[in-house]
């Protein structure tokens, strides 16, 4: 049987997901081909979004359109937002979620999405013409056609799990691996690896002692991850706790290090080398007495637990007699133990900055296939592959983000140019602008670009215009209004900061660390009263007005250093050169132009061992 369409998705996890949503609701007939839709969206390792950067692509994906910032909050069970004693440029905003209610929100919003179907069945073959992917074959034996296909296979291709010298093939557990794809694609001429990640211990909230933990709390204002107007909290907040290992713990665990998967040459694929597993952590760390372990909820309604830092491939014993080290888990009861899983994936620097196959026409690859590992990862690369997927179907110049303008447009470039030696994942430092980057303007950065592509909505760029007219008004009159000096030195003498001598402009005073706008607000009526004319999103339209007015200069700077770099960005290259021919180059950077075929000089620049002097050169031969 035969069934014709634009995009087709394959896998419903993060990256397929949002691919899905954004290809339809821009206007394509799509659908998406999962193995089992009661886990669409599934939580594989933890039952928490965002993070360090990883928050910020989730704010950058709402921003554009996309789902998962609209998901996590309505099945939020804590919210936090992450290094609020640092500048704004590192906040990170991050969630516990109900991890059954995520799936449930998941397919509710995908089964809800006009032009998307869904269809329960494991991909065995892709359908190749003149080297263009034309469509699939099915285990069924049912073939799909369309004009655009997108793999996000997550860990599912040839994966393989690891509970020490235990072997179990599936791409998670109790579900099956995929197999064939690899093959058929790595006959095609586009090269594969292997790589592995892991996933903790979960346990049972019924056998913890709470009471030896330290409990931690999540925020109660304002923050959350979609930019649209509506309640943050819709579930009942749970706490997180903390506990630590210990001398024993590490004893306990060194014991099963012969069995360890990782260390008895069981495992030889690449593994993350920034979440190690807690039996790396004590070999690599041998010098520490404990480490930090951290018990999140699964959900409102679930006695599990997830138990952050202590990934794990050991035996089930050793885990389990570990556990019953660490104060609070004496009696801890487990409902499976961690392990370990290897899983195949492409080498990114075969694909274009839309994420489209260099190879192979009309094929799209985003998610952990493409060497990442995260959530948030997956699903700003989904969201990017489901934009150019419909793209590619209908017309248009393809979509891409700059380094300078998100997370996402980091990410596909660091994968794209630079490849990966272990699973990527997104940090701060990654980002070069990254006060530009911040998570609370991700909407002023984004909303534009996605309501111009028809992904975000008219409501969604209705609310940014109002919060960009109300936002500049408050600047405008932080800026303008000039304060007296007694009333200025009663507010400067109860935060303990020096006085004036004479009258000042109200931003002088925000510019003082010891200031923030809250106060101002409280202290100076006329300011109250301008605050109180906004009528929706008060506190986040202050909070976006208090930060482009204490870090301007910061802000501007960090633009004109990015508008002299963007000159390179617009320089293109891709089709000019013969790089093998241009002996002027050092070896190394013929072979890798070569490899890789920049789209611009800016690319170029960025990629592994190629020199400034390399740079110059083809500046040169191109009349420059």
């Amino acid at each position: 049987m035969n069934f014709n369409y634009d995009v087709i998705v394959i896998g419903g996890g993060h990256a397929g997901n949002e691919a899905a949503c954004a290809a339809a609701n821009m206007g394509s007939h799509t659908v998406l081909i999962t193995m089992d839709m009661n886990k669409i969206g599934q939580m594989s390792c933890n039952p928490a979004v965002g993070g360090i950067a990883k928050g910020q692509i989730v704010r950058e994906i709402d921003a554009l359109g996309g789902q998962m910032g609209i998901i996590t909050d309505r099945t939020a069970i804590q919210f936090r937002l992450l290094n609020r004693s640092k500048g704004p440029a590192m906040w990170s905003p991050r969630a516990q979620s109900d991890r059954e209610k995520f799936i449930t929100e998941w397919k509710r919003t995908l089964e809800n999405t006009p032009k998307l179907d869904i269809w329960q069945d494991t991909v065995t073959e892709l359908i190749i013409k003149n080297g263009e992917v034309i469509g699939v074959i099915t285990r069924m034996g049912v073939e799909f056609r369309a004009k655009s296909v997108i793999l996000t296979a997550g860990t599912f291709l040839n994966g393989l799990m690891h509970i020490g010298k235990i072997q179990i093939e599936g791409g998670r557990v109790s579900e099956p691996a995929s197999y064939h794809l690899t093959e058929q694609i790595k006959s095609l001429g586009i090269a594969t690896d292997r790589m592995k990640t892991g996933t903790p211990v979960r346990i049972d909230a019924r056998s913890i002692d709470f009471s030896k933990m330290e409990e931690q709390r999540g925020d109660d204002d304002f923050h959350k991850f979609s930019y649209l107007d509506y309640p943050p909290r819709l579930l009942p907040q749970l706490s997180c706790w903390i506990s630590y290992t210990n001398s024993k713990t590490h004893e306990v665990l060194r014991s099963g290090l012969e069995d360890s998967p990782l260390f008895n040459g069981q495992i030889t694929s690449i593994g993350p080398r920034y979440c190690p597993s807690i039996e790396t952590k004590i070999v690599t760390f041998a010098e520490r007495e404990r480490h930090q372990l951290f018990l999140e909820p699964e959900g409102v309604n679930s006695q599990e637990f997830y138990l952050n830092g202590f990934s794990s491939s050991l035996p089930l014993e050793i885990q389990l007699n570990a556990l019953r080290t660490v104060a609070g888990l004496e009696q801890v009861k487990i409902y499976r133990p961690g392990y370990a899983i290897e899983y195949d994936f492409f080498d990114p620097t075969q694909l274009k900055h839309s994420l489209e196959t260099k190879k192979i026409k009309n094929l799209f690859f985003a998610g952990q296939i493409n060497g990442t590992t995260g959530y948030e990862e997956a699903a700003g690369q989904g969201l990017v592959a489901g934009i150019n997927a419909h793209i590619n179907c209908h017309g248009g110049a393809p979509f891409t983000l700059g380094r300078d303008e998100a997370y996402i447009g980091v990410l596909i470039d660091d994968l794209v140019t630079k490849g990966v030696d272990e699973p990527y994942r997104m940090f701060t430092s990654r980002a070069e602008y990254r006060i530009l980057l911040r998570q609370d303007d991700a909407d002023m950065r984004l909303t534009e670009k996605g309501y111009q592509l028809g992904l975000a909505t008219k409501n969604r760029h209705d609310l940014l215009l109002e919060k960009k007219e109300y936002r500049d008004r408050l600047i405008s009159f932080v800026k303008g209004s000039s304060v007296k000096m007694a009333e200025a030195n009663s507010l400067l003498e109860k935060v303990g900061s020096s006085p004036i001598r004479q009258g000042t402009k109200m931003i002088d005073l925000l510019l003082r660390p010891e200031i923030n706008a809250e106060m101002l607000i409280e202290h100076f009526a006329e300011l109250k009263e301008e605050v109180e004319k906004i009528p929706n999103r008060r506190e986040e339209i202050v909070e976006a007005a208090e930060i482009l007015l204490k870090y301007e200069g910061y802000i501007n700077r960090e633009k004109t250093i990015a508008e002299k770099l963007q000159r390179l960005e617009n320089i293109q290259i891709n089709g000019k050169f013969d790089y093998k021919t241009i002996a002027s180059l050092s070896t190394e950077a013929r072979q890798k132009l070569d490899k890789i075929n920049p789209e611009t000089i800016g690319q170029a620049a960025r990629i592994p061992g190629i020199s400034p002097s390399d740079i110059n050169i083809l500046l040169v031969l191109l009349g420059r």
